[in-house]
């Protein structure tokens, strides 16, 4: 049986876990406002863009003068997924939702006999996947978000990718991030960036229930110059939104998991709390009887 030290040591453990879970809590939490209207704010011109983009490749398809990065190079042997991850933990299971799917998705391209090639965002992320699939990995980029995500950093990564394609080492690249929804929910997202695909949505209409995205588009100086030029771009801005919803997504899911632990911290100190009454209730009852036994002896 535990003595009253050992209850003793054990609570005051606890509690200073405890004040470390409820200070990381805070911080998380002040991180995720910002980060939330940042990666919310990012989404209508990610999105316009895919729209524009979408309505630029049907024309440019049609024509047969599309670049390599929207028509892609015929193949579909070799596939790159860039995967978004944290490179701290303490964040529930963040890392482990996009584990989950990288490896599904690995196996069902290796059952297809596909190549599969690993670009990893994030320290956590090489730590899941290196055991199983550390061969495929060519290199794991950390502190990309620190101290929180940067468009010049995106356009590092997205022209490491394009180098990449243009050299000939991959087929199809999918990026796969933690998209927010809020601090409780977040949903892993893959999204193909080359070749380029057309935005899976339904009829997006606005409020005037016209169709979204339906625009006729004048080229000038000429649509493959502007192709030329936006594609690539496009490339950076997907990798930089893909950077912020996971930026916030981690916020929101360490803010989560030490709100819990927190929470559990408190629950332990009690019932820790009430055996150590009970053992020293215990130790002083056992003390009172010897006493008393004692002097009745007497």
């Amino acid at each position: 049986m535990a003595s009253l030290k050992d209850f003793r040591v054990r609570i005051a453990s606890v509690k200073s876990t405890q004040r470390i879970t409820s200070a990381m809590k805070m911080v998380a939490a002040a991180k995720l406002r910002r980060a939330q209207e940042e990666a919310i704010a990012a989404r209508p011109y990610s999105e316009g863009m895919e729209r524009m983009l979408g309505s630029l490749a049907e024309s440019a398809a049609a024509s047969g003068n599309a670049p390599p990065l929207l028509a892609g190079n015929g193949k579909d042997d070799t596939h790159l997924i860039v995967i978004m991850t944290t490179d701290r933990g303490l964040c529930g299971g963040f890392n482990g939702a996009i584990g989950r799917w990288t490896r599904q998705r690995i196996l069902s391209l290796k059952a297809e006999g596909k190549e599969v090639k690993l670009l990893i965002v994030g320290r956590k992320g090489r730590g899941i996947l290196r055991a199983e699939f550390g061969d495929m990995i060519i290199d794991t980029l950390e502190d990309t978000a620190r101290p929180a995500p940067r468009f010049e950093t995106a356009a590092e990564i997205a022209q490491r990718v394009r180098t990449m394609f243009e050299t000939g080492k991959f087929d199809v690249c999918t990026i796969v991030y933690n998209k927010f929804i809020s601090a409780l929910t977040q949903d892993v997202t893959p999204q193909q960036l080359i070749p380029f695909a057309l935005p899976e949505t339904d009829e997006a209409k606005d409020d005037d229930n016209e169709v979204k995205g339906n625009a006729a588009y004048e080229y000038e100086p000429n649509e493959k110059d502007i192709l030329t030029d936006l594609l690539p771009r496009n490339l950076s801005v997907q990798i930089f939104r893909a950077m912020l919803e996971s930026f916030a997504s981690e916020q929101g899911a360490r803010m989560t998991a030490m709100d819990s632990a927190t929470r559990n911290a408190g629950e332990m100190i009690d019932r820790l709390t009430i055996e150590y009454n009970r053992t020293r209730q215990a130790a002083i009852t056992t003390e009172l009887i010897e006493i008393i036994s004692g002097a009745e002896a007497l």
